[in-house]
């Protein structure tokens, strides 16, 4: 039995596995850390953990913490020049997010020999190219649809933290400001699909916790999927030794 963590900005996602196949996963609150205990609690012999963490070192103690005497220590991946079909051209390849490289590596193996536009829609949105032949040319980061919304709550003076739904052409505050912020994440979730449009078969996987938010908006072909960092991990745990680090 293996366990892995996606220790996110927001949550923790976990899952774990055992021959090839999901057991179980789930998704905890930073302050719910203590949960994972009784998750893996009275389970067969966890061999290995393997996670990525973004939400600092802090949390990443705390996962380690709650986990002891029940899970091997969790071993904290990093991006590397290249691993599990997956080539790593970021200028310098140790400073990509090692959620990102996960997700990388996930899509990978959801979509092989396909070019791929990856997106994770949660705190930040990551919008990230790898081409069919499995190279990760480069990608963006911008807020997420909420961090956009309570950042217009938080800095202008009359607008409120929205909740409304997406609509054509809005007519209340409301719905402006969520149709305004769900536009701005397809939008550039459409940009970077070109990069990529003029390939056979390429492939947007959407996931995250706002993906089925922004889904709707989108204008391009897309496939809604689990959390691409937990395949990534499970690829890097059954097929290579990853880098680790703090």
């Amino acid at each position: 039995m293996i366990l892995l963590i996606d220790t996110g900005n927001t949550r923790i996602k976990w899952g774990l596995r055992d021959c090839g196949r999901w057991i179980e996963q789930g998704a905890l609150a930073h302050a719910e850390v203590l949960e994972l205990r009784t998750h893996i609690a009275g389970r067969a012999p966890i061999l290995r953990t393997l996670g990525t963490h973004v939400a600092g070192t802090d949390v990443a103690e705390r996962i380690s913490a709650a986990l002891a005497g029940l899970a091997p220590p969790v071993e904290w991946i990093r991006a590397s020049a290249s691993c599990c079909g997956v080539r790593n051209r970021y200028l310098q390849a140790e400073q990509l997010g090692p959620d990102r490289w996960a997700a990388l590596i996930g899509a990978r193996r959801l979509a092989p020999g396909r070019a791929c536009l990856v997106v994770t829609a949660g705190t930040a949105t990551t919008i990230d190219v790898l081409s069919a032949e499995g190279e990760f040319s480069g990608g963006v980061i911008l807020p997420g649809e909420e961090l956009m919304r309570r950042s217009l709550a938080g800095n202008t003076a009359r607008l409120p933290m929205a909740d409304g739904e997406l609509v054509a052409l809005p007519r209340c505050t409301m719905d402006a400001i969520t149709s305004g912020c769900l536009h701005a994440q397809a939008g550039a979730i459409e940009r970077m699909y070109e990069q990529i449009s003029g390939q056979a078969d390429p492939q947007c996987l959407l996931n995250g916790g706002a993906a089925e938010r922004i889904a709707p908006a989108l204008r391009i072909p897309f496939l809604l999927t689990d959390n691409l960092v937990l395949e990534g991990l499970a690829a890097i745990a059954e097929n290579h030794t990853p880098d680790v680090g703090a």
